[in-house]
């Protein structure tokens, strides 16, 4: 039976309807996976191979005590024998030193004050000599600034001119040891007392770690360590003194100060420099207890020997080396690069572990940000920017249309 009129134009309106919902739909399919945003690619961190180097091991003497350290590096290197106070000579003077510079300061390479000797400082020459201990020339009216002073009492370690120096700055003798024992408190240097000013007392004592600190101590100070990497200086009244010090200028040694009595034995308070990885490297040490200065410094020598390759430049990372990769579902890949080189000194085993993060990355060009691997060096932290090394693009209308699924996860 034929269609009515009405009946024909109502399915031709409900085909029209249908095809214009299903014109819409695809057209809502098309715009939703192809304006949807696309899944973040997928990241794989990349563990970075071991860097923690060999312990070194260090030559010590089969006698004696002492310890090294370097400056800026928090703990010793390495100690050997007995740690306990003892006798330590006229290493003494770098205490005396640094006391008197805390109340006659210097700066720079500045004279300093004349001091005029007199008819006193004589009779203190003579009670030295007496004691059979180290001197220098003084003579009544003699007159030294007193940097010239200084290089007087350091380079031939004259305990006269440490106690005419001491009485100088303090007054008396009572006064100056009240202040070097502040000091010393105040330093935090427990197990050093002074008795004197020149060591020749066996009761002027320390235990080699706190003459490490001493030490760097007395190198922080423009003036002292100066004056101790002197091999000789010309003083007028005096002549040509001459460092005690028969290291000085070898091996790398730039100071510090020799020691000799009965009950310390030789000993030596010693600095050195040498460079490694464009970084210099100042070694503080001390020996105490020697037999002999010879058989001391042939100890010492050996000891350097071997502490200097314990500090090695150790590459933590290179420009370009790979701590990440990412994947993304429609096939690209990428990984995130280191964007610099980095490396750092370190001594012996000190401990050295890297941690990368990678962030979430959806599309990006070579270069971009990617995160960042932390290096731990000891107590540091050195952190190297990653950048991805090719770009990750959007996948396109042929994936999209195809993965609405992966589209909606996303």
């Amino acid at each position: 039976m034929p269609l009515t009129r009405r009946q024909t134009f109502l399915r031709r309106r409900v085909a029209v309807l249908a095809a214009l919902v299903i014109a819409l739909g695809g057209v809502g399919y098309l715009a939703g996976t192809g304006l949807a945003p696309a899944p973040a690619a997928a990241v794989e961190l990349i563990q970075p191979a071991a860097l923690t180097q060999p312990a070194a091991e260090l030559t010590w003497p089969d006698a004696g005590a002492g310890a090294i350290g370097a400056v800026g590096y928090p703990d010793l290197l390495g100690s050997t024998g007995e740690q306990e106070p003892m006798p330590i000579a006229s290493i003494t003077k770098i205490v005396t030193a640094l006391v008197l510079l805390e109340e006659k300061p210097l700066t720079g390479k500045e004279p300093g004050p004349d001091i005029t000797f007199t008819e006193d400082d004589v009779d203190i020459y003579y009670d030295v000599l007496a004691e059979d201990g180290s001197v220098a020339p003084v003579s009544a009216g003699l007159v030294l600034s007193q940097r010239e002073a200084f290089e007087a009492m350091l380079l031939p370690s004259a305990n006269n001119y440490s106690i005419s120096l001491a009485i100088w700055a303090y007054g008396s003798m009572d006064a100056y040891l009240a202040a070097a024992d502040s000091w010393l408190a105040e330093k935090g240097l427990a197990d050093t007392s002074v008795a004197d000013t020149s060591g020749l007392s066996p009761a002027s004592v320390s235990s080699p770690d706190d003459l490490v600190e001493i030490g760097e101590l007395a190198l922080a100070n423009p003036v002292l360590a100066s004056i101790v990497k002197m091999e000789t200086s010309d003083l007028p009244g005096i002549g040509t003194v001459v460092n005690t010090n028969k290291l000085l200028g070898t091996h790398g040694v730039t100071g510090l100060k020799t020691g000799t009595t009965d009950e310390a034995g030789a000993c030596l308070l010693y600095s050195a420099e040498f460079t490694v990885g464009g970084e210099t490297i100042t070694l503080v040490g001390v020996m105490l207890g020697g037999d002999t200065h010879t058989e001391l410094n042939e100890s010492i020598v050996d000891l350097l020997d071997s502490v200097e390759p314990g500090f090695r430049e150790v590459t933590l990372a290179d420009k370009g080396a790979a701590y990440a990769s990412y994947g993304t579902q429609w096939g690209q890949t990428s990984r995130a690069v280191a964007a610099e080189s980095a490396s750092a000194v370190v001594w012996s085993d000190t401990p050295i572990t890297a941690v990368p993060t990678a962030r979430p990355v959806t599309l990006g060009e070579a270069g971009d940000e990617a995160g960042a691997v932390d290096f731990q060096v000891g107590s540091t932290t050195v952190s190297v920017p990653l950048v991805l090394e090719g770009e990750l693009t959007d996948p396109g209308p042929a994936w999209r249309f195809t993965h609405p699924g992966e589209l909606a996860a996303g």
